[in-house]
């Protein structure tokens, strides 16, 4: 008893504060794009969409009807369903293996970091995550026996799920597996009643299989076929990297053993034990197989979260077993890896902290200028005439400048990346990808952070092509210009002409992060197609420290063949800037283009860093 109640104790405190933490994270951190167009499809309520079936814009709807238009409303659905959670998973561990093993199991739940932070996010994988752990109850208990109760909760997580996402198919597939493994799931399989659960699981696959019927298997296409590349790459492998950090190692090794168990054989409660760890195991190995052929970015994060809470519900049965000191450091390792989601979400909700990130891998783009944007859109609105509209460069900043201005039908500009995430169909539907006519003025709002530089130039090439040449621009740069945003205003009538493009620019000198002496050398180039650039102006920390001398011969057309900057070849620039009066540590170097045209773009800042002396 006294173990039970300690097991009691710990887990309820663990949810308060696991919960609390969610609740205050969840109501700082800004919109990710994703949870942002699930939102604009929550404004046009359907039974499916392109990219998934509907549940998870009904959520989102039901979050915004009670908690209005604010990111903790919008999540506010998906946060219950992620407290609610380690409460099912510690029900269904208590029933099995006694109601120390149920309380420890849900103290894990709440520890793991892919379960604990579930819910902050308003993203399909909450439902989804909710009807794999109803089918695992409902499963395990109709292998005791079946009766209509077990039945109904097994109906309810197939429907729930269904409705969540194509993945749950996978779902299906692994549980199948493991029943017709079981001599207990055969069994099973041959009573009418699971049938009907079954029939009714089916039928709640309709919605999405019309809507593909009526759009040519486009969202099919898309989860299927068009998002994977379908060809081995090795960097599959990084799965059995990844994955043990994100669910802590003993804790990983311990699901392992489960995992194991499953292919033994047994009986009495062990049919269950065996259930458990084959759900897990059949799961996380079909995915590991698949990340060496898929979208291998996504897979590894994420998509092995259902197998997972399968483990987890007799993972404290494999801990009890082990040396104390090995359980302790079990635990405090779960407990440090949640400390460290935390901390992340924690900083991508901070704009000081997502500063301190910029130049970094882990700087959390999606997450970042969404606020200041929407500030500068109204500003700029304000100097255009009445019935002005909002045209944005992609999904991503037509769904999140929807949020912030509680429009839902903000025109977005045919992209690469629409089709990378399946969207564009979606917004064909709604009638919101733009065509190049425009009847009225319009802002146009441009990401550049979202192409890769590269293929930028050939991007704003493409966009004079559909809404002529660009007049200057005003930037919004947000944390050293690591996310800038570009709008421009423009005439309700098409003006025809040479394509003039926002400005390009690269600092060969400093390289980013290096250590500089008592000067800092500066040299690169820049170029703007169709005017030219007039100066190039330099900063230090936000501060001027004079121009750069711009003209010297040095061509790039090789690199950029499309480019008709009417300066070409002279476009390269130089400078030397002392820094004995700058204290030691990172300092940022900022430029500003002046283009021929009056345009004045601030460009993206490198760091660089003064040793001490």
């Amino acid at each position: 008893m006294q173990g039970e109640q300690r097991a009691r104790t710990i887990f309820l405190l663990l949810w308060t504060l696991v919960t609390a933490v969610k609740l205050v994270v969840a109501a700082r951190l800004p919109l990710f794009v994703d949870e942002a167009f699930y939102w604009q499809e929550s404004q046009h309520l359907a039974a499916a969409y392109s990219d998934l079936p509907g549940l998870t814009a009904w959520l989102a709807r039901l979050g915004v009807e009670i908690g209005g238009n604010h990111v903790l409303g919008l999540r506010l659905p998906f946060l219950a369903i992620g407290a609610w959670l380690p409460w099912l998973v510690s029900r269904i561990a208590t029933r099995w293996f006694g109601a120390v093993a149920g309380w420890q199991a849900g103290s894990l739940t709440l520890l793991m970091p892919l379960s604990a932070t579930l819910g902050m996010l308003a993203v399909p994988d909450v439902p989804m995550a909710l009807a794999a752990v109803l089918c695992l109850d409902a499963g395990a208990r109709l292998l005791r026996s079946v009766d209509a109760a077990a039945a109904v909760k097994l109906a309810a997580g197939l429907s729930i799920g269904a409705l969540s996402h194509y993945r749950f198919i996978g779902v299906i597939v692994v549980g199948f597996i493991a029943l017709l493994v079981l001599p207990q799931g055969r069994r099973m399989l041959r009573d009418p009643r699971v049938w009907v659960a079954l029939a009714v699981g089916v039928v709640a696959w309709l919605p999405l299989l019309s809507w593909n019927a009526d759009n040519h298997d486009a969202g099919l296409k898309f989860q299927v076929v068009e998002r994977h590349p379908w060809a081995f790459e090795w960097s599959g492998l990084w799965f059995l990297v990844i994955q043990p950090m994100l669910v802590t190692p003993i804790l990983c090794i311990a699901m392992w053993k489960v995992a194991l168990a499953g292919t033994r054989s047994g009986g009495g409660a062990r049919a269950q034990w065996r259930y458990f760890g084959l759900i897990g195991a059949v799961s996380t190995l079909s995915i590991f197989a698949l990340g060496f052929f898929t979208d291998v970015e996504r897979i590894s994060f994420h998509w092995p979260l259902p197998g997972y809470l399968a483990l987890l519900i007799a993972v404290p049965v494999v801990l009890n077993g082990w040396p104390r000191w090995l359980r302790r450091t079990g635990w405090w390792l779960a407990g440090t890896g949640l400390a460290l989601a935390f901390g992340y979400y924690l900083m991508a909700s901070m704009p000081m902290a997502r500063e301190q990130l910029a130049g970094y891998k882990y700087y959390p783009r999606n997450f970042a200028g969404w606020q200041p944007l929407a500030g500068a859109v109204r500003d700029e609105l304000t100097s255009m005439p009445p019935g002005t509209r909002v045209l944005a460069g992609n999904f991503k900043v037509g769904a999140e400048l929807g949020f912030q201005l509680d429009d839902a039908s903000i025109e977005v500009l045919p992209h690469p990346l629409n089709d990378k995430h399946g969207r564009s169909a979606q917004l064909g539907l709604w009638h919101l990808l733009h065509d190049g006519k425009r009847e009225t003025p319009m802002l146009l709002v441009l990401a550049p952070s979202d192409q890769r530089y590269r293929d930028l130039l050939a991007r704003y090439h493409a966009i004079c092509e559909q809404v002529g040449p660009l007049p200057p621009p005003r930037v919004v740069s947000n944390d050293h210009g690591y996310q800038r945003f570009l709008l421009f205003k423009l005439p309700a009538e098409r003006v025809d002409g040479p394509c003039v493009t926002p400005a390009m620019a690269w600092l060969d000198a400093p390289q980013s992060g290096a250590t500089v002496g008592d000067t800092l050398d500066v040299h690169g180039w820049a170029f703007k197609d169709g005017v030219g650039i007039e100066r190039v102006a330099l900063f230090i920390d936000g501060k001027p420290v004079g121009d750069a001398a711009y003209g010297r011969a040095f061509d790039i057309t090789a690199a950029w063949k499309i480019s008709t900057d009417p300066q070409h070849p002279h476009v390269a620039f130089d400078a030397t800037l002392d820094t004995r009066h700058l204290a030691p540590g990172r300092h940022w170097l900022g430029m500003t283009l002046h283009g021929k045209d009056g345009s004045v773009e601030q460009w993206q800042e490198q760091a660089f860093v003064v040793p001490a002396r």
